[in-house]
């Protein structure tokens, strides 16, 4: 049966001690045991420390294990020398979760480790400053700084962030639901944390602070669930690296922090790049400043403030919107003609409130603008307060989203305070201002990327997946690391990935016959699976249209590649069509394996030196139309101007082939696909690099390697009713959206209130996106599918279950179309969906049934349920099912 989440314990505790409590002034043990008693802690708290028999004029107890009843939560606060030890007590004093304060090093940080495993101790740290949850009294932690109630979670593994962000919280009037100091992170991690603060009704908003992540595949997917119930904004550190003297370190940080942006963005996170951001960025959700769409107005009454927010935006990729003919018309009348009624809008230094106020309204009727920025310069004409006012009261009658900006000091004081008091963004320069308007409204854009959460394959690569692993293990059972340029092509060919066909010649007289059958003009490379670049090594001639220039480069190419690279196995001279595309273009696509977040595709121009964009697979077609997106303009660009229309989709069906088969064959540690070649009529991989790694880690994930779950073809089943009528169960997908409407539109009124347990006429669009875009990591939803009479799918049934509070049981819902209630789909759908389940590790599946559904009450008892009453509801019942035994 679910309960509280495993971490409750932790953050919501009934019973604290702080060992290594104190009296001596400005001792951490002193400071944390005040705070407290200061803060209002309504549990119970004991003191511990052997030297004392009372601390703050309470009672205190020589060592944890005097309490004599288990603790919810120890505070270690005591030299380094004695942790572990004191570990040891906690856990044979059955002390549940406990923060360690003191640094560690890595022989002593092993050792508690271990020790805490063997008793169940869940550690915090160490070096965490430790947890405040003031709106319950609870401050915990190594601080001075007051922390006000709010509805704010901060999470951060450097201690120094968390005080540097309370401190200023403090001053700016911001407060907190939850904060979190990681530390070490040797246990507790983001992961664990995230989950917990999904379900924690205080939290509306996430902070994080991230220097180093420890498991990408549970950081990802708590990030990705905790992103779509509540705006998460994320700051990390290491962008460049440690250490500016070594340029290799500095370029793998570089690529690294790429990487992380482009995890980010697919987890729907807002990424904030300097302490200063996260400042705005917090400030603008405790004000519910929530732009919607990236396009931007600016109203300013001089020229030059103006025109640095615009230069800001463009930097940024901000939009700025074009004002409508009605909108220029009204603000002409308005502003007069010579003032030039654009956008940015100079209203003019003397601008009175007035004209501040009829300029947003006008504004506020055009369709296009969604959000503006007001920017005042104290001009000695100009009134900042009365102005302020003006925006105050426009701000509570326009649909439009206002941010200010203030510039200047004593002069504009008064103003700015009037604004942060009525609840709006409200900066002192520019830049600043645009920043937070870029941060904030990005939210939306990677939301829409989170919604993408299963791209992955559909029954296309199911079919074919079969035999690309025939070819890898083929591969590995020879020991091989690179593959040739046509057996890579061959293992691309086998993803759908369109190939010029490629035949090796061992000598110049098969080259010339190959060339002969192939047809003039023919390419030629070397065949060396090992060298990273065929052109540098002197091993590629283009555009041959004769047998004696055949002959002759084949010589040419072996001799320069084996002068080159002495060391190089050359295997002989791939031979294939050359393609002449006068109005193509050149891509490169790369997959390689970053370190945290496994495999990571790039595109990018066939030039070593253009830039490239990444992606974390697993892609479907809008992950990769915003992958394209990102690229094009930086490869359109270059000396090839006459390039023609270029076919995307062509593209798109690459990147998403490339994306299915690194999520399907965990092998593949590298992949190049160089040139692409690309134009009106579709796309064609004119070269291409694989490299496979012999070793993977052994268990049950099949996509372990992975840091998204991808869409798991290994579920799909297909089998026949006692009628003989086929069906196949499959995970779904989002592309399932019409299915499940046309399904849940089938059912009859009362099916749909024994699954919903209300009268449920339709179904949201919201609800619809919740049922079909899915997490596969921490949930699963399986439809069965069966052909209608025109031989389309149509959806039949459906079983789904969701992770629970306590991360450790899965709830389940299950409901089947009326008219097939009879013929074991349901048992068929539970049995699979148990058996996931299962694989995954949960302790248990349970779910609610309505006391009177007797058909799914006999279904579950056959499938070994137990059926208990509901702990809250009289009318339902709780059916259970232990997954740790068969």
């Amino acid at each position: 049966m679910a309960g509280p989440h495993a971490l409750s314990s932790a953050f919501e505790p009934s019973s604290i001690a702080v060992i290594g409590a104190s009296d001596t002034p400005g001792s951490v043990g002193r400071l944390i045991y005040r705070n407290l008693i200061e803060g209002g802690y309504r549990g119970t708290l004991y003191a511990v420390n052997p030297k004392y028999d009372s601390i703050q004029d309470q009672p205190c107890h020589r060592s944890i294990e005097d309490i004599g009843r288990p603790v919810d939560l120890a505070i270690i606060a005591t030299p380094a020398r004695v942790l572990h030890n004191v570990t040891a007590q906690c856990g044979r004093s059955g002390v549940r979760n406990a923060v360690i304060v003191s640094a560690t090093g890595r022989t002593l940080e092993r050792r508690i480790i271990e020790t805490a495993r063997e008793t169940r101790l869940r550690l915090l740290g160490p070096g965490s400053l430790g947890i405040a949850r003031p709106g319950s009294g609870l401050i915990a932690a190594l601080t001075r700084i007051a922390v006000k109630p709010g509805e704010i979670a901060l999470v951060s593994q450097s201690g120094a962030m968390c005080s540097v962000v309370l401190d200023w919280a403090q001053t700016n009037n911001v407060g907190f639901s939850s904060v979190i100091s990681l530390g070490g992170t040797v246990d507790i991690d983001f992961g664990e944390t995230l989950e917990y603060l999904i379900h924690d009704p205080q939290t509306r908003y996430i902070l994080l602070y991230v220097d180093h992540i420890r498991d990408a595949r549970h950081f990802m997917s708590a990030l990705r669930s905790a992103a779509r119930v509540k705006p998460i904004i994320l700051l990390k550190a290491g962008r460049h690296g440690r250490s500016d003297n070594n340029a290799p370190a500095a370029d793998s940080a570089g690529l690294a922090d790429r990487v992380f942006d482009a995890a980010m963005r697919r987890a729907g996170v807002v990424r904030v790049q300097n302490i200063d951001q996260l400042f705005f960025a917090t400030k603008a959700l405790s004000c519910g400043f929530r732009p919607r769409q990236d396009s931007l107005a600016i109203v300013s009454n001089g020229s030059g403030p103006a025109d640095l927010a615009a230069d800001r935006a463009k930097d940024l990729g901000t939009a700025l919107v074009s004002l409508g003919s009605p909108t220029v018309a009204t603000l002409e009348r308005l502003g007069g003609r010579e003032r030039g009624c654009h956008n940015p809008l100079d209203l003019g230094g003397d601008a009175s409130p007035q004209l501040f106020r009829d300029a947003i309204l006008a504004l506020a009727e055009d369709a296009a603008v969604s959000n503006v920025l007001v920017i005042l310069s104290p001009h000695a004409l100009v009134e900042p307060v009365e102005v302020a006012q003006e925006i105050i009261d426009l701000a509570a009658q326009v649909r439009l989203k206002l941010c200010c900006c203030w510039m200047g000091g004593g002069q504009v004081a008064e103003a700015r305070a009037l604004l942060e008091q009525a609840g709006l963004p409200v900066f002192s320069s520019p830049e600043a201002a645009i920043e937070l308007f870029h941060n904030i409204s990005r939210f939306h854009h990677s939301q829409n990327l989170l919604l993408q959460t299963a791209g992955g394959g559909g029954a296309g690569t199911y079919r074919r997946t079969g035999g690309a692993r025939v070819l890898i293990e083929t591969l590995l059972n020879q020991r091989r690391h690179t593959l040739s340029a046509m057996e890579s092509k061959a293992l691309l060919r086998s993803f759908g990935i369109p190939v010029t066909h490629t035949t090796v010649a061992r000598d110049a007289t098969e080259a010339l016959f190959i060339a002969e059958q192939v047809g003039f003009p023919v390419a030629m490379k070397v065949d060396a699976p090992e060298l990273d670049s065929k052109s540098e090594a002197g091993g590629v001639r283009l555009n041959l249209n004769s047998a004696e220039s055949v002959w002759t480069a084949y010589q040419d190419i072996v001799d320069a590649v084996r002068l080159r690279h002495p060391q190089a196995q050359v295997n002989g001279v791939a031979i294939e069509p050359y393609l002449y595309r006068p109005r193509a273009r050149e891509f490169n696509v790369q997959v390689h394996r970053d370190p945290t977040f496994g495999p990571v595709i790039s595109l990018g121009a066939q030039d070593a030196s253009a830039p490239r964009t990444f992606a974390l697979p697993p892609l479907n077609p809008v992950l990769a139309r915003d992958l394209i997106d990102s690229a094009m303009p930086a490869a359109a660009q270059g000396p090839r101007s006459q390039a023609g229309t270029l076919n995307r989709g062509a593209v798109e069906q690459v990147l998403v082939s490339v994306s299915d088969l690194v999520c399907e064959l965990p092998w593949v540690r590298e992949l190049e696909i160089g040139p692409l070649i690309v134009d009106a009529d579709g796309a064609v991989a004119a070269d291409a690099r694989v490299a496979i790694d012999h070793g993977l880690p052994a268990g049950s994930d099949r996509y372990a390697h992975m840091a998204i779950h991808p869409y798991p073809l290994h579920l799909i089943q297909d089998w026949k009713v006692g009628d003989g009528r086929a069906v196949r169960t499959r995970p779904v997908r989002p592309e399932d959206a019409k299915l499940l409407l046309a399904f849940f539109d089938g059912l009859s009124k009362e099916s749909r209130y024994l699954r919903f347990m209300e009268d449920l006429q339709e179904l949201s669009p919201a609800m619809v996106a919740r049922f079909t875009q899915i997490d596969y990591d921490r949930e699963m939803a399986l439809i069965a599918t069966t052909p209608d009479d025109k031989g389309a799918e149509q959806m039949v049934g459906s079983a789904r279950y969701a992770l629970a509070a306590d991360g450790e049981s899965v709830e389940f819902a299950l409901v089947v179309a009326d008219a097939w209630q009879r013929f074991g789909l349901g048992r068929r759908l539970m049995g699979a969906l148990i058996e996931v389940a299962r694989s995954k590790g949960y302790r248990s599946i349970f779910g609610d049934v309505l006391g009177n559904n007797a058909k799914m009450l006999r279904l579950m008892h056959g499938l070994g349920f137990l059926v208990q009453p509901h702990p809250e509801e009289s009318a339902l019942r709780r059916v259970v099912k232990p997954l740790h035994g068969k």
